[in-house]
């Protein structure tokens, strides 16, 4: 009977200890950011930012807004998305010359912008993780990845739908290693291929191209969509929209602090 009880006592310490030992579990990642339908929004990619706009997100420029800038919106209430081109090389930018040649195309149609060959992760791939290096480390929230359907344009190279797709999920990979929330900017086509991935839109001029519906599954998810038209009053299009879902705006092409809302 002693030497029952004393088993069932050393074999109780022995499992005691084992749970001691036992590795915890890690803690699970922070919820990225994801704005809801119908959140206001500024769009501000030149000149001297006004950070007494009524929005509850700013979208402006990664290089030229600092990191104290987004500490300022921050600190009133705001989400800050940092926007960065990933499809085409800008030679106004700092990091111009880490482009290689081989992977420069045809000019885009904006002066000093030249497409990129978006298969050739190894000629891009530092340039990009760099500038959303920049994005984190300036404290942004959310990151805009410009001009993401060369596929769909004359860029020089042989870019396929299934090459877009890759890309632009992978684009959100390197967003989202970072903490990062990304936007899918236009690429419309493939939105039901990539919405699992992105946790918001940016739409430009989708009223003037007769395409908004099309971003319907993103307000169906949960998920924001920041549209702006250039070329339209909002008394012609805010009502559609807003009965979409979608979070619009007029801007001028210059993409100043100057907006109308709906």
């Amino acid at each position: 009977m002693l030497t029952r009880r004393l088993t069932t006592v050393m074999l109780a310490v022995v499992l005691a200890g084992c749970q001691a030992a036992a590795p915890v579990p890690p803690a699970p990642s922070p919820r990225r950011w994801i704005p809801a339908p119908g959140a206001t929004w500024q769009w501000q990619l030149t000149g001297r930012l006004d950070p007494a706009v009524p929005a509850e997100v700013y979208d402006v420029d990664g290089f030229t807004t600092t990191a104290a800038d987004v500490e300022t919106l921050h600190r009133t209430g705001r989400r800050v998305i940092c926007y960065i081109s990933v499809g085409s090389a800008e030679r106004f930018r700092p990091d111009a010359a880490r482009w290689p040649e081989s992977v420069l195309g045809k000019p885009t149609g904006w002066a000093g912008e030249r497409w990129v060959d978006v298969r050739d992760r190894t000629g891009i791939g530092p340039i990009l993780a760099a500038r959303m290096d920049m994005c984190r480390d300036k404290g942004f929230d959310g990151v805009e990845p410009d001009v993401m359907d060369g596929y769909a344009h004359d860029t020089g190279f042989p870019l396929t739908p299934a090459d877009q797709l890759a890309f632009n999920r992978w684009v959100a990979a390197l967003a989202h290693e970072r903490g990062l929330s990304v936007g899918l900017k236009n690429d419309l086509e493939q939105i039901p291929a990539l919405l699992d991935v992105f946790e918001f839109a940016v739409d430009e001029e989708c009223v003037a191209h007769d395409e908004c519906p099309a971003l319907r599954p993103f307000v169906a998810s949960g998920k924001a969509v920041f549209h702006a038209e250039y070329d339209h009053a909002p008394s012609t299009f805010c009502a559609a929209t807003r009965a979409l879902g979608l979070s619009s705006i007029r801007k001028d092409r210059a993409l100043g602090p100057w907006r109308q809302t709906c």
